[in-house]
């Protein structure tokens, strides 16, 4: 009859043998496992990373724009009422034209206010691209709080081809609604809501550019 020291003796080998030594399988089993579990959570983290920045890395297009208009200095009451947060749903046109010589910023707003400033030897110094086709529209989104400043090309973002030979213009006509509509495929476009369709045929919303502003009488920065 096998003597009780001799069980457990037996049962003590056991043990040892199923024990996470390093060497044992069972702790490779439980390393793997660990490790695997590890490399799942990170993919888990890169997965939500890149859905959580999939919205804002297409929300601005890689078009070149480089505006900076100085309002402090230059007082100009259209562009101002674009860049006051108080008066969210008042968009402007933005663009640059020569005349006798003389280069000045024009402005018009949605709801008709037309204005022009004198552009002063620092605007001059600046490399300013108003866009694909000289032209930029600003303003504070009616539909959000606080209001959201946008920045949009003012061409239509479907019917305008930049590579196009000569370059057509496709200008964007703006209402008091904080609509943008184009004359050729009549599409409208919410200003309001970030340029998106809101009446015709699918396609792609408003060209959207990084804009800021600290008030209405400061700089209105544009890229």
């Amino acid at each position: 009859m096998p003597s009780l020291n001799a069980d457990v003796n037996v049962n003590s080998d056991f043990n040892k043998s199923m024990s996470l030594t390093p060497h044992s399988t069972l702790y490779t089993l439980h390393s793997t496992l660990l490790r695997g579990c590890r490399g799942l959570s990170l993919l888990a983290l890169l997965i939500l990373l890149l859905v959580g920045c999939g919205d804002s890395q297409f929300e601005y297009t890689d078009s070149r724009c480089y505006v900076i208009i100085d309002n402090a200095t230059h007082q100009d009451p259209t562009l101002a009422a674009a860049m006051n947060p108080a008066a969210p749903g008042t968009f402007c046109l933005v663009s640059q034209t020569i005349s006798g010589g003389a280069s000045y910023f024009t402005f018009r707003s949605n709801y008709g206010q037309e204005s022009k400033a004198l552009q002063n030897a620092i605007d001059k110094r600046r490399t300013l691209v108003f866009g694909y086709n000289n032209a930029i529209i600003v303003g504070f989104g009616s539909m959000d709080y606080p209001p959201q400043f946008y920045a949009f090309d003012a061409e239509c973002p479907n019917c305008f081809d930049p590579m196009a030979i000569p370059v057509r213009s496709k200008r964007l006509q703006l209402s008091d609604a904080g609509i943008a509509t184009c004359s050729t495929c009549k599409r409208q476009y919410n200003m309001n809501t970030g340029g998106n369709i809101v009446s015709g045929d699918g396609g792609n919303k408003m060209t959207r550019y990084r804009g800021a502003t600290d008030g209405p009488f400061t700089v209105l920065r544009v890229n």
